[in-house]
């Protein structure tokens, strides 16, 4: 490349220039997508449809029926910087809409050829205008609706070096597909209908239900399982649909983010959803989550990316808590704990045999292509012989076919409800806890399951998981707290060690005496142990220190938080013991112990303490239902 350092500075020309600037808004049809679907939010619509055939790459059309453009407006909507969102630079700090730089009409002309049809409610008639690569061909008055279409064809046709970045057909339309179907469930009170290629592939009722949108464009078998929620405070309000940890992901694909509206990516709340399930999950596993958050518009920057893909909250610590907070109390709601229901048991034929077509049903999911593809096939080769509507409903049990009358899905009532919610929209949903100490024991099973039951359930414990997660919670409570409650032991316990973990246990000493040991030097090899935690028995307290004197050795570990709970959730596993038969009081003990701590529903390492059986699902098995 020829340097250019004695060349004169230029003044580029306004379509050189336009291109350039297109690149910021316009990477692929998506973008197209996007920015238009955006605009007829912002314009109020209530219906719209958006079409697209080869990917977006040769057509794209855009239908609403929201407030229109001026006539007189037609031809200043397609300049840089020109909008009817902003005004001067003080509405950029509370800014309310979807669209707001006047940058994407613009843009979008600069690389393709584009038809407008539009009208206002006042006008007699509407205002039709083509342009292509940002040149105005042609304007007319026209007959047509109020609201506007918006017709894009030939994407990057003038600027052939990005058109072959493009992806396959079916790459760039399962992008659209995958951004539509998260935007509708932002807006549920407008109907939005997607056309690919000539077939419907799914139009929402348009009736202000989140949970029928979600029910609509993913599945019955996610849909059924979230648990729904609604807070707010002075200035934020959130509404939840998350996953119980029994039910989770491989990946985080199914957690997706609203801020006032707008479809984001954002560390913030990704890290709130991770701290709301901590010790409730297995390493690598993700829970669904659908998070709609209303925030101050002056406590929010939306104008940090040129795709709007991210915001920066003004308060981020405030926004992580309030969004943990919320989940967390979701999770700790009756619906957060398992569920065994008659078609998750394995089914037998007569013969006593395990029916071979049987399949687990705890992952069930709408698919996207990454799905259907091996993680090492290449995506663009394979992608072609794929149906896009297969994908959406795919492991569906019924694909529903548009008609003008369709209604929203309600899902069967069985004698319980899986959502609690208010009537209005920023309110806090009622929520019920399960209260351990209400529930009636009957014994346990096998040296190790608590049995339990209420009025609409038959509970199942698992004595082992309760008490880690008890002896977890009371390990980091003393680990914090000033004072220790200690033991004195009448025999104090000599362990002896190597010269090696002699020599590093010097530092060891200390951090055992914040959980509330006494432990000392005894002689060359040996230490000695002279009181231990209250809430400790001999055998556990042994099986503590050991564990820590033969797995931790450097200083630095025990100096990091998150690595110390790591420390105490592998002590705890150690140290307490399954198939110990208790009696009644220790039961009772053990549950009302429980029933103290912060996360009675899982042990520290995220299995599950509690599974339950409803009544319903019992009759069931029996053939009474």
């Amino acid at each position: 490349m020829e340097l250019l350092s004695n060349n004169r500075i230029i003044e580029l020309s306004r379509n050189v220039a336009n291109k350039i600037a297109a690149g910021e808004v316009v990477n692929r049809p998506l973008s197209i997508v996007k920015e238009l679907l955006e605009n007829s939010i912002d314009a109020g619509a209530k219906s719209i449809i958006v079409e697209i055939k080869n990917g977006g790459k040769t057509y794209i059309r855009v239908t609403d029926d929201g407030s229109g453009i001026r006539k007189d407006d037609v031809g200043l909507a397609f300049k840089r910087h020109a909008t009817s969102k902003l005004k001067d630079a003080s509405d950029l700090d509370h800014i309310q809409s979807l669209g707001f730089r006047g940058e994407a009409l613009a843009s979008i002309a600069a690389v393709s050829k584009v038809e407008l049809i539009t009208k206002t409610s006042d006008e007699k008639t509407g205002t039709c205008i083509q342009i292509e690569g940002g040149e105005f061909i042609a304007k007319e008055e026209i007959g047509c609706p109020e609201g506007t279409t918006i017709i894009v064809e030939d994407v990057f046709y003038n600027t052939p070096a990005r058109l072959k970045f493009m992806k396959t057909d079916a790459a760039e339309s399962a992008l659209i597909i995958d951004f539509i179907s998260k935007i509708t469930l932002a807006y549920p009170q407008i109907k939005i209908r997607l056309i690919n290629n000539g077939n419907i592939l799914f139009s929402t009722p348009g009736k202000g239900d989140i949970f029928s949108s979600i029910l609509t464009i993913y599945s019955k078998e996610i849909g059924e399982k979230l648990i729904h929620l609604k807070e707010s405070n002075e200035q934020m309000f959130l509404e939840v649909f998350v996953s119980p940890p029994s039910y989770t992901k491989t990946n985080r694909k199914n957690q997706i983010f609203f801020v006032n509206g707008r479809y984001i990516s954002s560390k913030v709340m990704e890290n709130a959803v991770a701290d709301a399930y901590t010790e409730k999950l297995f390493s690598g596993r993700y829970p669904v989550v659908f998070l709609f958050l209303n925030v101050t518009p002056e406590k929010l920057d939306v104008n940090i990316h040129p795709n709007k893909k991210e915001v920066r909250f003004e308060e981020e610590g405030s926004v992580k808590d309030f969004i943990t907070t919320v989940i967390r109390k979701a999770l700790k709601t009756e619906e957060a704990i398992p569920e065994i229901h008659a078609n998750n048991l394995f089914k037998f034929d007569n013969s006593g045999n395990k029916d071979k077509n049987f399949t687990e049903n705890n992952d069930k999911s709408a698919v996207t292509l990454k799905d259907i593809i091996p993680k090492n096939k290449n995506i663009d080769a394979a992608e072609e012989q794929i149906d896009i509507k297969k994908l959406l409903y795919q492991k569906r049990n019924e694909v529903e076919q548009f008609n003008e009358t369709e209604e929203s899905y309600e899902p069967e009532d069985k004698g319980h409800k899986k959502t609690a919610v208010t009537e209005s929209t920023q309110e806090t949903t009622a929520i019920k806890e399960l209260d351990l100490l209400d529930l009636t024991l009957t014994g346990s099973v096998f040296g190790t399951y608590i049995t339990a039951f209420d009025d609409n359930y038959l509970y199942l414990i698992d004595q082992h998981a309760a008490h880690e997660r008890i002896f977890y919670e009371q390990l980091l409570e003393q680990y914090h707290n000033e004072e220790k409650l200690q033991q004195i032991i009448m025999m104090p316990l000599i362990i002896n060690v190597t010269h090696f973990t002699k020599s590093a246990a010097e530092n060891m000493l200390d951090f055992l005496g914040n959980f509330g040991f006494t432990v000392e030097e005894f002689g060359p090899t040996a230490l000695i142990v002279k009181s231990i935690p209250v809430f400790m028995d001999f055998n556990e307290a042994k099986d503590f220190i050991e564990y820590l004197l033969d797995n931790v050795q450097e200083k630095e570990v025990l100096e990091n938080q998150n690595k110390i709970n790591k420390i105490i959730t592998s002590a705890c596993k150690k140290s307490v013991k399954a198939h110990d038969v208790l009696d009644k009081q220790e039961i009772e003990r053990l549950i009302a112990d429980l029933s103290k701590t912060k996360n009675p529903y899982s042990c520290p390492h995220g299995r599950p303490t509690f599974i339950r059986l409803s009544q319903y699902e019992i009759e069931k098995m029996f053939k009474r239902v």
